[in-house]
Parts: C-alpha cells; structure tokens; sequence
C-alpha cells in the first residue's frame, strides 16, 4: 500500500488548522487515515508546528512520502535533516555520535532563528504602537490647542476694539460737549 504523509484540513473558513498525517494515498484529503503525527497552525506568526518526531522518522524510514506541504513542514522541525543523518551513518560516512552531534547543532541554531524571528515580531509591534501612541497624542494636543485657541478671543483684536471703542467714546463726549455750548449761546 503506498502512504502518504499529508495535511488533513480542519478549523473554520479562512482560518485553517491542519493535522499531520499518514494515510493511503487514495484516501481522501479529510478521510481515513493510519495514523495522526502532529498538528500545524498557519494562523500564528511564525507558524506552530508540533510533530511525534520519533513516529514521524518511522514512517519516513518505512518509505511513506511526505506531500510538497509536509516535506517543508517535515524540513523545518529537523525530520529529513535526522533521516539524511542516518542515512550517513547508514553507509558509514560518519558515527552516530557525530550524526547527534550535528543534529543538536542545527536545532539549537534553528530554535535560535525561531525565537530571534518572534523577538523582531513583538519588537515590531511594540514599535507600532509606540509610534500610533505618539501620532495621536500629536493630535490630542492639536485638538486641545485648537479648542483654546476658539475658545479665547485673540488679545490683540480685543485691544484694538477697546481702544476704537475709546476713541468713539471720546469723539461722542466732545460731540456733546460742543452741542451743548451751541445750544448754551443760541440761547
């Protein structure tokens, strides 16, 4: 019977959830299948994979093909660098101390990308909303100087009125004043 390894979709829509797993290859997408190896979740950043690594070699090493999606899922938890190891040690290449030697040096450098990349993300992140906190206090204080400014009557302008303002009166006093001595030596 010729398996494969490959995705079963699961979740809602547009919010896929996948799980890993061998089945017949003329079985359906989302039928029967032999056995569950793992899950991914494509919707966190980076992505969440957990795979049974040990089942997983097994059933690479029994000669079931992984589909293009999980060979790249399989390659990036470390499967086919573990099983091209072996395979090295297998035709004597190497020993098989040498063999974990390189496969704990490649995991520690790939956990080491994994947790540089979710530091850049939340790096990221924190220096979005920095700067939107920033633009908006920006414009809090545009609003509020704005408000003040509508709200008080500039002082320049009230100056000038009040001093029109005495001229009129001044103007109006002595306009009086000069009515009242006409019509004081009319009489």
């Amino acid at each position: 019977m010729a398996t494969k390894i490959r995705l079963q979709r699961f979740g809602k829509k547009g919010k896929p959830f996948y799980h890993v797993v061998v089945a017949d290859s003329r079985a359906p997408r989302d039928g029967k299948f032999i056995e569950r190896l793992g899950s991914y979740n494509p919707n966190t950043n980076p992505a969440t994979v957990s795979i049974d690594f040990d089942k997983t070699l097994d059933w690479l090493n029994k000669g079931a093909q992984p589909t293009d999606t999980a060979r790249a899922i399989l390659s990036y938890r470390g499967v086919l660098y573990k099983k091209h190891l072996l395979g090295g040690v297998k035709k004597g290449a190497f020993d098989e101390a040498t063999a974990e030697a390189r496969f704990q040096e490649w995991l520690t450098s790939k956990e080491d990308q994994i947790n540089n990349k979710k530091k850049n993300i939340a790096d990221a992140t924190s220096e979005t909303k920095k700067a939107a906190l920033a633009a908006e206090s920006k414009k809090k204080e545009a609003k509020a100087a704005a408000i003040v400014a509508k709200n008080t009557p500039p002082a320049d302008e009230n100056e000038e009125v009040s001093e029109e303002a005495g001229t009129e009166v001044e103007n109006s006093t002595s306009e009086e004043a000069s009515a009242s001595e006409e019509t004081s030596t009319e009489e």
